[in-house]
């Protein structure tokens, strides 16, 4: 989490003008295969930054849910293989929320943190964004969700950004590349993945501004 964060006009003020009014939220979702529109959407999380003492971009907040798959939702075995998600797990049952409630937990919060920091908008990051974003998106119209503070197809990727800068385009690669520690045992949940996303963004664009009057 953030320590030492500026006080709250910089804060605003560096964060509004970095990314043209844009206010990046790390988000990564699991779900029961490829399909945006047919397949389950089972997990999502996401993450916002700040700006710390030390002019670093850092992690703010996790927001992390476990979703019911909607009514007539796909669950591919093979997409569930994967991540080790079992739908019927009784623990899992007893905390997943429907999509709904889910999405407008996260969107009022992302909505705060754009007021906050005087953007005018979220936009995506995430590790093959696209991905994230076409679920995102599908789970929106399928739930007929109002005020979605995400741009509806501008990102930022890391997989662009962690080729361009360490050579790598593997999440666990990229993320040792950065420096960071990997835990191949936490891997493929939305909150882990989406947390070393942001700790990988972060690391890229603290590089960045190393080199760069840009804050």
């Amino acid at each position: 989490m953030a320590s030492e964060v500026l006080t709250t006009m910089s804060t605003e003020t560096i964060i509004a003008k970095r990314f043209r009014g844009f206010y990046p939220v790390i988000i990564d979702v699991e779900t029961a295969g490829f399909n945006p529109h047919k397949d389950a959407l089972l997990e999502i999380a996401a993450v916002t930054l700040t700006f710390s003492e030390k002019k670093h971009w850092c992690v703010d907040e996790v927001i992390s849910k476990h979703i019911k798959p909607f009514e007539g939702a796909n669950l591919e075995t093979a997409s569930l293989e994967f991540t080790g998600i079992d739908p019927e797990h009784p623990f899992r049952k007893q905390i997943a929320i429907n999509e709904t409630d889910a999405l407008n937990e996260i969107f009022r919060v992302v909505r705060k943190k754009i007021k906050d920091s005087q953007c005018t908008r979220a936009v995506l990051v995430g590790h093959n964004a696209s991905f994230d974003l076409s679920f995102l998106n599908a789970c929106v119209e399928r739930n007929d969700i109002k005020r979605n503070p995400f741009h509806p197809f501008s990102t930022f990727d890391t997989v662009s950004l962690s080729g361009l800068v360490y050579g790598q385009t593997v999440l666990s690669r990229a993320a040792i590349a950065a420096g960071l520690k990997w835990d191949e045992k936490e891997a493929h949940s939305a909150r882990y993945d989406a947390e070393q996303t942001a700790l990988l963004f972060c690391e890229i664009i603290n590089k960045w501004n190393k080199y760069s009057d840009m804050s």
